[in-house]
């Protein structure tokens, strides 16, 4: 395979085909699993995803339509392929979506669409079929409503300003180590403390408020089914990362939104759950110093012991054993979270990650740890 063009952190290519068949790979694989697995029926019939274009989104839906036989809608916002230049990685994970649902007579549609914006709200309530305006497949409304948004950027439908996230530590600079996941190479990165604006702008972002302006109008518009249930996702890690993660801006953003279920239940009558998950190569974690070789050194330690999960193993474990449980009751944290992170905050995973994680250096980094694991990920986020 040619390594295809890294620039800090991120990758500038894509390949189509690539991404459509990673995506056809996943919703084969839960066909296998829901053909075994006879237990795997829950009554949802419609669901919403909004950032419907890869990660948990993407994994959450064909989990929903390929695990549950559910109508899915999807929101997302991706670059569409224009003349001598694809479009981006998302763009074609949905074309590959809508088109395995179609065969398999499943109802979907997928909106290309900017998910902030009160006008994108108007266009799924227009493909709602209890609505005299409906125009886009007439689905039902929504059982489950999956937040799974993670734009850089986003303008607030109200005042029209926009907001760019910061990734910083709070209060002081904080120094990281890093690895380059194609040489191996380790290096310092100081990072410095963001100002009150930036950590004002990441919680605009990355925070709740969307979340709730979207549980509101689907109340308001009488586009929620009895019964309801949303779900949101967010991430704590261990103490090698908080300094830049949870101790950071993110993390600001991240309590924001787990305080926002709690506000969603009251005011939408709404069941409302944040789920932390497990640590994951994704394009945002790929630019988050000290996330690269926690993760490398954490997949070989979960990959050794049989635990290690991707995103659909994680949605199928969401779906199976938190929200859809035999009983109905959805186990949570002490805060009121579902924590998908139990496995990969083990006492014995933790232990021997750290000691990889030590032991790591740049001439030792692919031997030591699963670096290469980490590799493929990434480049399979876009295709390769």
């Amino acid at each position: 395979m040619t390594t295809p063009k890294i620039r800090n952190g991120l990758c500038l290519e894509v390949n189509p085909e690539g991404c459509e068949r990673n995506t056809r790979a996943q919703i084969h694989k839960t066909h296998a699993q829901t053909n075994a697995d006879k237990n795997v029926y829950a009554p949802l019939k419609s669901v919403l995803v909004l950032g419907a274009s890869g990660g948990y989104g993407l994994a959450s839906r064909i989990i929903a339509a390929f695990g549950y036989h559910a109508q899915t809608l999807g929101v997302s916002f991706e670059r569409e392929p224009e003349p001598g230049r694809d479009g981006t990685p998302g763009w074609y994970n949905n074309l590959a979506f809508d088109a395995e649902a179609k065969a398999a007579n499943l109802k979907s549609a997928t909106l290309n669409a900017d998910a902030f914006s009160n006008a994108t709200r108007e266009l799924v309530a227009r493909c709602v079929g209890a609505l005299p305006a409906s125009t886009c497949h007439e689905f039902l409304p929504f059982d489950l409503v999956v937040y799974s948004l993670a734009s850089p950027v986003r303008t607030d439908p109200e005042t029209g300003e926009t907001y760019r996230s910061a990734i910083k530590p709070i209060g002081n600079a904080h120094t990281a180590t890093t690895v380059d996941f194609v040489t191996g190479a380790m290096k310092s990165v100081t990072i410095p403390p963001a100002t009150d604006d930036e950590i004002r702008a990441t919680i605009k972002v990355m925070g709740g408020e969307d979340w709730l302006l979207w549980m509101r109008f689907l109340r308001d518009r009488n586009l929620l089914a009895d019964n309801a249930k949303t779900v949101a996702f967010s991430y704590i890690g261990p103490a090698c990362t908080q300094g830049i993660y949870r101790h950071g801006t993110l993390g600001k953003a991240k309590e924001d939104l787990e305080a926002t279920a709690a506000l969603i239940a009251r005011e939408t009558q709404t069941a409302a759950f944040v789920s932390i998950n497990k640590a994951l190569v994704t394009r945002a974690s790929a630019v988050i110093p000290a996330m690269p070789p926690y993760i490398a050194a954490l997949y070989k330690v979960m990959k050794a012991k049989g635990l290690h999960e991707g995103c659909l193993e994680q949605a199928a474990r969401l779906f199976r054993e938190r929200l859809y449980t035999a009983d109905g009751v959805v186990p949570v944290d002490a805060q009121g979270r579902i924590r998908l992170d139990d496995w990969e905050m083990r006492d014995d995973v933790q232990s021997e990650t750290m000691e990889l994680l030590a032991a790591m250096t740049s001439e030792n980094a692919f031997s030591t740890t699963d670096l290469e694991g980490y590799k493929n990920d990434f480049f399979a986020l876009h295709g390769f």
